[in-house]
């Protein structure tokens, strides 16, 4: 059976009150990690949050934060190389995964956060979903879907957050979340709802914020 993956609906009044709680509370940076060795003790719940270079990842984060800087847009020099670690309210991590896809990235640097990528995804029990960021303007590209078979053998669910809603007409909308629907519909690791978003207008935000809040 293929499933259709719908947009997901708007939260209920009790779920998006536990995602404004949660995401309103302490959000602070714990560290960036370059090797397994280096990962805080796995004693709580975590999400990430992975994504093309340039797709929005850092805006979305501080969106959902409320906070301007939280995140920064990743042109700084070894950050973009970083598993960034934030803790979210008093039981769960926020993950920022470095970018991927970006063209200029020695061959070296794109092996080495390959292999550390891999062995967050294979080893880290902790982590309840991947979210993967996918530019609306763009939909899933080839280098989009090696991180969703990479998240497909590693047994993690994953789900798609469509990011930029802002910055396309209601045409290019449609035919982005049909082309992504039919993308995900080989992954068996998809979760079978995607979340439209726009940092610059907030829609969405409360329903990821709800559903990141009551994941368990």
């Amino acid at each position: 059976m293929t499933l259709k993956f719908p947009l997901a609906d708007e939260p209920d009044d009790f779920s998006r009150e536990k995602g404004r709680l949660l995401f309103a509370g302490p959000v602070d940076f714990v560290k960036g990690v370059v090797a397994m060795s280096g990962l805080p003790a796995a004693d709580r719940v975590e999400v990430c949050f992975a994504g093309r270079s340039n797709v929005g990842k850092s805006s979305l984060i501080n969106a959902l934060t409320g906070r301007k800087n939280l995140a920064r847009a990743s042109n700084t020099p070894g950050r973009t190389q970083e598993i960034n670690y934030f803790t979210l309210g008093e039981d769960r991590y926020l993950v920022d995964l470095p970018g991927y896809g970006y063209a200029e990235a020695p061959v070296a640097v794109v092996a080495k956060w390959q292999a550390l990528l891999k062995s967050y995804l294979q080893g880290r029990q902790t982590l309840r979903r991947a979210f993967v960021l996918v530019d609306m303007r763009h939909g899933i590209k080839s280098v989009d879907d090696e991180i969703l078979t990479m998240l497909d053998r590693a047994a993690v669910t994953f789900q798609v957050v469509l990011t930029k809603a802002d910055k396309v007409n209601k045409a290019t909308r449609d035919e982005t979340i049909a082309q992504v629907q039919t993308a995900l519909a080989k992954h068996p690791a998809a979760f079978p709802e995607i979340i439209v978003t726009s940092s610059e207008k907030g829609e969405g935000i409360e329903t990821l914020r709800a559903v990141v809040a009551t994941l368990v």
